[in-house]
């Protein structure tokens, strides 16, 4: 075909390449059929179309039309006719190859083609290099191009050029909104693992707020069957989906083994092992997790590398607790004993925050970071309020409008609210040590929690397994007794409970505000009675070293001490 030297052919082939570019899916098919357009309007026997590589180091064929296919062939951005060209963004004509010292003959060489004349011209948009179409040897005449058809070559390659350009945004767009919406999947995915938000009065609550749209941090807390609440938060090095990802997976085996595993420390021992065998080289996870009692008010706590814990009391003092061991994901060898160290809380009716440094990072209102007094001052105020609303309005402060989060922002708390609770036992003035304050409403599904605290306490008398069984059944017993027949069953009516610890005994107050009891009458069954039921009395008072009723409160009801001496 011989080339329209008017305007009409090729305007009317910018035309249907761009309608072409815009319809496509396939940016290399495209590009194949453009060329063979221009190859066959121009005259040429055939083409090649290069781009730029990222880089723009390399110009790469990613189309060819004619007698040899060199689809895929790189060259150096400026080697030979076609680098040069691109360099120096001009089109060019070259009527005899063999007289220009840029010619690269290696293709010719290796497939027999010879090339005799080239047209080229650079596809450029403004100051954006994108590659250039090269055409070889005219057909027809004397072979040679023409002025008119480097004039044509030079339109329809700036229209490839700009439909080039377009088709790569477009492209960039929906490679954009295909990872806009997973990382929307994946945000998701993530507050799917974030526990739910417990009542008002529940001791545990926490926040997560994302700097970008997923994060590294994450929290979790859930209820044991004996009413001890595992709770855990951590904080992932590094951004982006890989953080997210190690996020999920130690999360995931964190809520998973602690159903189980109720040691903090050998369960973050065991958490550390997976997180060791899988993460990429460089990224840890700084990590705190401990089981809270709410019937003793005391948590337990192992700390990997993670941010001081801190407890404010409900007098105001407060005190922090160091990491003492390493993050997860770097060497199992680092933790001793396999299991990593703990320390024991007693909350004593105060909180315990725990925080990603994401938090003391933040900024406030006159944009210098929160810090680490900061967060303390905050976190004392308004404790009238439930803990979670205390939480939130942490973390809106740090996220508030026109502030720029450049790390995840996660609290999470552990509150005791015995602290509230009026002294029951002032009038008995028992000495030593106080394990246990508890009060519970007269119920059979309530002893779970009364059984853990009782076995917790016992534990730290330092009393043998057997003997911590034995105090448990024998605690357990005095309070169905209270429920069966102090509170008739009713399930109405309030139970309290106290232990307390000197060096030598183990005393447990067990109060109920029923009618007053006629203790003349409670008295063992004999032995060789062999109905059903009737039997507690008598292990009760073979467990314990001593048991009696005190004199009746002055408020009513009637007040059990048990006694179990240590050693």
């Amino acid at each position: 075909m011989q080339a329209d030297n008017g305007l009409a052919g090729p305007l009317a082939l910018m035309a249907d390449m761009s309608q072409d570019f815009a319809a496509s899916r396939d940016l290399e098919d495209t590009l194949r059929r453009a060329l063979a357009r221009i190859s066959d309007h121009v005259g040429a026997e055939g083409g090649a179309l290069f781009l730029l590589d990222e880089g723009a180091t390399n110009l790469n064929c990613h189309a060819c039309v004619g007698p040899i296919d060199i689809t895929g062939l790189t060259l150096q951005a400026d080697q030979g006719i076609v680098g040069r060209s691109v360099q120096n963004n001009i089109p060019e004509i070259v009527r005899d190859v063999e007289r220009d010292p840029n010619f690269h003959k290696t293709v010719d060489d290796k497939t027999g083609f010879t090339t005799r004349s080239i047209l080229c011209a650079p596809m450029a948009v403004k100051d954006k290099r994108i590659g250039a179409i090269e055409l070889v040897n005219k057909k027809g005449g004397d072979g040679l191009f023409s002025r008119a058809d480097l004039q044509v070559l030079q339109v329809l390659s700036s229209s490839a050029g700009m439909a080039i350009l377009n088709a790569r945004m477009a492209e960039a767009l929906v490679e954009q909104e295909r990872t806009r919406h997973e990382l929307e999947l994946a945000a998701e995915i993530q507050r799917g693992l974030l526990p739910e938000a417990g009542s008002d009065d529940f001791p545990v609550a926490g926040v997560n707020v994302p700097a970008r749209m997923v994060s590294g941090d994450f929290y979790d807390f859930f209820t044991l069957e004996d009413g001890r609440i595992c709770f855990a938060i951590g904080d992932v090095s590094g951004k982006g989906m890989n953080a997210a990802l190690l996020m999920a997976k130690t999360a995931s085996v964190f809520r998973c083994l602690g159903r189980t595993v109720h040691e903090p420390g050998r369960l973050l021992s065991l958490i550390n092992r997976e997180v060791c065998e899988t993460t990429t080289r460089g990224m840890f996870v700084t990590m705190a997790a401990g089981i809270f009692n709410p019937a003793s008010g005391r948590a337990r706590l192992a700390n990997a590398g993670h941010e001081p814990a801190l407890l404010l009391r409900a007098d105001g003092t407060a005190e922090r607790f160091e990491a003492d061991s390493p993050p997860l994901g770097i060497s199992p060898l680092l933790v001793p004993e396999h299991a990593f160290p703990e320390v024991e809380i007693d909350l004593t009716g105060g909180t315990l925050y725990l925080f990603t440094d994401g938090v003391t990072e933040g900024t406030v209102e006159d944009g210098s970071a929160l810090g680490s007094e900061g967060f303390q001052r905050m976190a004392g105020r308004g404790r009238e309020r439930p803990l979670a609303e205390r939480l939130a309005a942490i973390s809106a402060l740090l996220a508030r409008p026109g502030a720029t989060l450049h790390d995840d922002v996660t609290i999470l708390a552990v509150e005791d609210r015995g602290g509230d609770r009026a002294d029951v036992f002032a009038p008995t003035a028992i000495s030593g040590e106080r394990l246990v304050k508890l009060s519970f409403p007269a119920r059979p599904d309530r002893l779970k929690l009364v059984r853990s605290a009782v076995s917790e306490a016992a534990r730290i008398c330092g009393m043998g397994d057997e003997t911590v069984l034995d105090v448990v059944l024998a605690v357990d017993e005095a309070c169905q007794n209270v429920i069966r027949h102090a509170y008739k069953n009713s399930g109405e009516g309030l139970v309290a409970l106290e232990i307390h610890r000197t060096a030598d005994e183990m005393t447990i107050l067990l109060r109920d505000y029923a009618e007053p009891v006629d203790v003349s009458k409670i008295k063992p069954r004999d032995l060789d009675d062999i109905r059903p039921g009737g039997l507690g009395t008598h292990f009760i008072r073979e467990v314990m070293d001593s048991v009696e009723f005190l004199p009746t409160p002055p408020d009513g009801g009637n007040l059990l001490r048990m006694v179990k001496r240590i050693g």
